[in-house]
C-alpha cells in the first residue's frame, strides 16, 4: 500500500493566512476551502472581537511557509486522533487563552 504524502496549506481570509491544514495537493486543499462547513466556522470564530470570516470574504489558499507548518505540527501534536481534519489557526482566536 503506498504512502500518503501529506502537504501542508495554509488558508487566507482576504489575504490574511489564518489557519493551516493538511491536504494531499493543491486541488484538495483548494476544495476545502469551498466547504460551507468551514466558511461558517469562520464566520462563528472571532479574533479581536472581528469575526475571522465575513459573507463576502475571499477564501484562498497555498502551501504553507516554514513557520506556519510549524503552527501546523504543534496543533497536529496536541489533537485528538477522533477529532478527524486538523485546522490550526494562525490567528489568535477570542475565547482561548
Amino acid at each position: 500500500m503506498p504512502v500518503k504524502i501529506h502537504q501542508v496549506f495554509a488558508l487566507c481570509v482576504d489575504g490574511k493566512p489564518t489557519l493551516t491544514f493538511e491536504a494531499r495537493n493543491i486541488p484538495e486543499a483548494r476544495q476545502l476551502s469551498k466547504e460551507p462547513w468551514l466558511r461558517a466556522d469562520l464566520r462563528s470564530q472571532q479574533s479581536n472581537r472581528f469575526p475571522l470570516c465575513g459573507v463576502d470574504s475571499k477564501l484562498s489558499v497555498r502551501r504553507a511557509n516554514n513557520d506556519e507548518a510549524e503552527i501546523f505540527d504543534r496543533g497536529a501534536q496536541l489533537a485528538k486522533p477522533w477529532e478527524g481534519r486538523v485546522l490550526a489557526y494562525l490567528v489568535e482566536l477570542d475565547g482561548f487563552d
